[in-house]
C-alpha cells in the first residue's frame, strides 16, 4: 500500500515521537510511514528512540550550518533527498521562518500544549505554558494539533482534546496528564488524517 513519507522533527526526549512510533507498530498510521528523525539538538533522547525503532536519524546543528538560513537549506535538501510528503514538529524548539513553512503548505504539524488560542505563541512552550495555565487559574487546558505557518502556533487547527485541571496540580504534573491524555492522542490522530488525504490526492 502507498504511505505517505513522514519526517519528525525533535529536540527533546521524544515522547511525542515515541507516541507516533507506537502509533504506526500497532496499526494506527496505516497512511503514513515514519521514514526520518530530525534533531537540532545532538543530547536528544529522540534520537536514541528513532535508532531503537530503526528510524534513520539525523542531527543538524545551526551553528554547523551558519545560521538559520543554512539550517533550513540543509533541511529542505534532506527532506528532498527522502521525498517527505509530511513533516511532523514533536518537541521542535526553534521556529521555523516563513521561507521554509510556505513551501509545505498544510504539510507541516506541530502538538501544542493548550487550547489554542489559550497559552500560545511566542515564549510559549514546555513547562511555560503550564505554569501560564496555572498561574491564571484555568480549570481547564488541553492540547491542540495545528498545521505550522510563519506565525508562532497560528495555523488551522485540526484536533483539539480538553484536560481538567486538578487542585494542587503543578506544572510537572499538568503536563504529564496533558501528554498522557491529549498530546499523545492526538497527534498520531491528526497525521492519519492528513496522511490519508496526501495519499487520496495522489490516487485522484
Amino acid at each position: 500500500m502507498l504511505k505517505a513519507r513522514i519526517a519528525v522533527f525533535v529536540s527533546g526526549g521524544g515522547t511525542n515521537l515515541q507516541a507516533l512510533i507506537d502509533a504506526e507498530k500497532n496499526g494506527l498510521l496505516p497512511s503514513g510511514h515514519i521514514c526520518l528523525v530530525v534533531s537540532n539538538k545532538a543530547e536528544a533522547y529522540a534520537l536514541e528512540r528513532a535508532r531503537q525503532a530503526g528510524i534513520p536519524a539525523v542531527t543538524l546543528l545551526r551553528k554547523d550550518c551558519g545560521g538559520q538560513e543554512g539550517f533550513e537549506a540543509a533541511l529542505l535538501q534532506l527532506l528532498e533527498r527522502e521525498k517527505i510528503d509530511l513533516i511532523i514538529l514533536a518537541g521542535f524548539m526553534s521556529i521555523l521562518s516563513e521561507n521554509f513553512t510556505c513551501r509545505f503548505p498544510e504539510r507541516i504539524l506541530n502538538v501544542h500544549p493548550s487550547l489554542i488560542p489559550s497559552f500560545c505563541g511566542k515564549g510559549f512552550y514546555g513547562l511555560h505554558v503550564h505554569e501560564a495555565a496555572l498561574a491564571y487559574g484555568v480549570k481547564v487546558t488541553g492540547a491542540t494539533v495545528h498545521f505550522v505557518n510563519e506565525i508562532p502556533d497560528g495555523g488551522r487547527i485540526l484536533l483539539q482534546q480538553a484536560v481538567s485541571v486538578l487542585p494542587g496540580d503543578s506544572p510537572e504534573t499538568l503536563q504529564r496528564r496533558v501528554m498522557e491524555q491529549a498530546e499523545w492522542k492526538l497527534l498520531p490522530q491528526a497525521a492519519e488524517m492528513v496522511a490519508a488525504e496526501i495519499i487520496k490526492g495522489r490516487a485522484e
